[in-house]
């Protein structure tokens, strides 16, 4: 190899010859980022030259080039192995300069196109100096020739010639004057670059991966393609034509990464991870030998795959109602974490061992599996595990779908069964889990079970989730509550946040925090069937909610398919872990109770007293009091690594007592706030007391009453548990200002 210094002028102008881009190069990508950075330099050397300064040239980077297969002793021709970019746009900031003066100084512009642009006496794609890849070649020639198309005018090629043309134009006014001419001189001959020429038999493919080996320059989807037209010596014009243009027409460059790595999966390499990619298949590809008839055959896969992936990328593409309808709904979930199941799934359609019918089936279990792990909260941070090795683990002895039904339903998958699921929609704080746009699909679902005859159009609507017993529980509210149980505030926290309790609506900010009564003329008025019938209840208490919560998890049993009987089943101590992983985020100076923490998991008091009692080695477990802050009777350490006083270690935590030997009720932490400690992003934990985006990207609210205003709520979870004002308990409802170090009590919270 040789290396040398040179201009750009030295490079290309002289005898007729041509820099062609090879297939396996990224198309142009310069965005106005790098082309402003490019003007800034040129204008800095074309005012040296104006002042004559024999200031040091602008050095702008590398161009590695290698003989082309196709050259010749008259003609010679270089493949551009690293520096398309570099090339291209001054390239085109010459045709815009050739442009620019061409009114006014034809010579001139003939003089531009003949030493940097065209080989004036070569026809067809010889004619051109430089030659991008196919993908960019129709728009680039037709800037070259001066004469852009309808089909020239869109694309990076054609913004970066614009933005030169524009450039030139602000150059020219009168009050900074720029001679273009001037700046032609500075792109030709101001602009340094190293020339690398390989020689030939030099392994090209060698040179052009030790400049990328880093993987920072180019995606692993960059990497791979350049690897496999590399080896595609003879049939590389025909393969890009035929399969990959169309193919990089369809995905953008993230779209077909994650493809690429979705046809290792769909193999059976279950471990591969996105970013290790390129090296993976180039290793399968070394080790196999392949030749260029098993490229062309990978490349052709991918090419029938596309069409399989963008229907999961755009369920409307899918020709099947049934199947086309779950395609939906998991896109609006956002699962992508299940794409490989469900391309295995429409990989087996396209081959004939399954139907749409039996596809469609196969896709209400993962539907199902998603759904009920989420409103019976188990955690989230095995799925990609589950959903990769799913095509390497599907059963052989048994049809497509019911084999993908009995392996979500081992024993290691956590798949709630009916009972589960019925007690998690009685008692869980459903709005607390998951994100928001699950919560709002499931009740979304629940409502088109109901299968009225003129449904609502959720696409349009600006439907938002309300608590029909509000978040914050005014004295009416109250009172009907002490209908129900003595402790009408610890009813409230219980029941608040469970599915029982929560509807659409796209009047929350009209319903408020009203009384049942004025909520019950609102809902009347509703479209949706699930209003109507909570309207036409006399009241709104503990019965009332827990009796919805059963109507609606018989719905959701019907909705969402079981797990197979026999295979495996949830296991229940999942709720503990939450437990532990939040006692463990307690700030300092706060404390919980046992109610608090039962309401946020969903569960019983006395049964978190139980666990909390016989599980060792329970981070601040001793941080859990009865809801008067006293420590429990039946409160023991667990552990001889523990002891001590518990009261001494509460004040040694922040915790501040009473004079009647009370916990400080101000720290206390409710089981809102106890949410808001494990959010594990902006979704999780919202409540929705984060905004709600709508349909059509704006934002809805759910609103709490302070006094007689009505606020909005606040836009995001907090990443970390801030301490918030709480008033006197004489003077809770009022929510006085934070700022103050306390803890806003459940009765202050919307």
């Amino acid at each position: 190899m040789q290396a040398k210094e040179t201009l750009f002028a030295d490079l290309v102008q002289g005898r007729a010859q041509q820099f062609q881009v090879p297939l396996y190069q990224r198309t142009y990508s310069w965005t106005e980022k790098q082309l402003k950075q490019l003007w800034t330099d040129i204008l800095e050397q074309a005012e040296l030259l104006e002042r004559g300064e024999k200031a040091s040239t602008h050095f702008l980077g590398s161009v590695v080039l290698a003989p082309s297969p196709q050259n010749d002793a008259t003609f010679p021709r270089w493949l551009v192995v690293d520096g398309q970019q570099r090339l291209t746009t001054l390239s085109l900031a010459l045709a815009a300069i050739r442009d620019h003066v061409r009114a006014t100084e034809p010579g001139q512009a003939e003089r531009i196109d003949e030493q940097y642009l065209i080989n004036k006496w070569q026809s067809g794609s010889d004619h051109f100096r430089l030659l991008p890849t196919q993908a960019d070649r129709p728009h680039f020639a037709a800037h070259v020739r001066g004469t852009p198309t309808d089909q020239s005018t869109e694309g990076t090629v054609t913004t970066a010639y614009r933005f030169f043309q524009r450039k030139l134009v602000e150059a020219a006014d009168a009050t900074t004057p720029q001679d273009a001419f001037r700046i032609e001189q500075a792109i030709t001959s101001r602009l340094t670059l190293v020339a690398v020429t390989a020689e030939r038999g030099d392994n090209v493919h060698r040179i052009f991966q030790s400049l990328n080996n880093t993987g920072l320059k180019l995606s692993q989807a960059d990497l791979l393609r350049n690897y496999l037209f590399m080896k595609l010596h003879t049939r590389g014009e025909q393969v890009y034509e035929t399969y990959w243009l169309p193919l990089q027409d369809s995905l953008s460059n993230e779209e077909l990464e994650q493809l690429m790595w979705l046809q290792l999966v769909l193999d059976g390499d279950d471990r591969v991870r996105r970013q290790d990619l390129y090296a993976v298949q180039q290793q399968r590809f070394e080790n196999d030998g392949a030749g260029e008839a098993e490229i062309e055959a990978y490349i052709r896969e991918l090419y029938r795959r596309a069409t399989l992936f963008r229907r999961l990328l755009h369920p409307e593409e899918e020709p099947d109602a049934s199947v086309r309808a779950h395609l939906r709904r998991l896109d609006a979930w956002q699962a992508q974490v299940t794409y490989p199941a469900l391309m295995l799934l429409l990989d087996r359609r396209e081959r004939r061992e399954l139907d749409s019918a039996d596809t469609a089936r196969a896709m209400s279990y993962i539907e199902s599996f998603l759904v009920r792990r989420m409103m019976c909260r188990v955690p989230t941070n095995n799925l990609n595990r589950i959903f990769q090795a799913m095509p390497g683990q599907l059963p052989l002895d048994v049809p497509v779908a019911d084999g993908l039904h009995q392996l979500l339903s081992a024993d290691n998958r956590f798949w709630p069964d009916d009972e589960e699921l019925r007690e998690k929609i009685q008692k869980a704080p459903f709005y607390q889990f998951g994100r928001w746009h699950q919560r709002k699909m499931v009740l979304q679902r629940l409502e088109e079970s109901y299968e009225h005859p003129e449904p609502v159009d959720f696409a349009s609507a600006r439907l938002t989730i309300e608590h029909v017993m509000p978040q914050s529980a005014g004295d009416e509210w109250l009172r009907m509550l002490d209908e129900d149980a003595a402790r009408a505030e610890d009813l409230h926290s219980r029941l608040q946040h469970t599915l029982g309790n929560l509807t659409l609506t796209a009047v929350n900010s009209e319903l408020s925090n009203h009384p049942f009564e004025r909520k019950q003329d609102l809902l009347r008025g509703s479209h949706l069937e699930m209003n109507r019938r909570i309207a036409a209840t006399e009241r709104w208490g503990a019965e009332e909610i827990l009796a919805r919560a059963d109507e609606l998890a018989d719905r959701a049993i019907e909705l969402w398919p079981a797990p197979l009987h026999g295979v495996g089943r949830a296991e229940r101590s999942r709720d503990w872990a939450l437990a532990h992983e939040v006692l463990a985020a307690l700030p300092h100076g706060t404390w919980t109770s046992y109610g608090d923490l039962a309401a946020f998991l969903g569960s019983g008091a006395q049964a978190v007293g139980s666990h909390m009692a016989g599980t060792p080695g329970v981070v601040n477990a001793y941080r859990v009091l009865t809801s008067e802050g006293k420590v429990s009777d039946g409160f023991r350490w667990t552990s001889e690594e523990e002891g001590g006083d518990v009261r001494a270690r509460l004040i040694a935590d922040g915790v501040r007592f009473t004079v009647h030997g009370a916990a400080d009720p101000a720290q206390r932490l409710s089981a809102d706030d106890l949410a808001l400690l494990v959010a594990e992003d902006d979704d999780r934990a919202d409540g929705e007391d984060a905004t709600q985006r709508t349909p059509d990207g704006g934002q809805g609210e759910e609103t709490r009453a302070t006094g007689s205003s009505v606020s909005s709520r606040r836009t995001t979870p907090p990443r970390r548990w801030k301490r918030s004002a709480r008033s006197s308990p004489a003077g809770r409802d009022s929510a006085a200002g934070s700022g103050t170090g306390r803890v806003r009590s459940r009765r202050a919270r919307s």
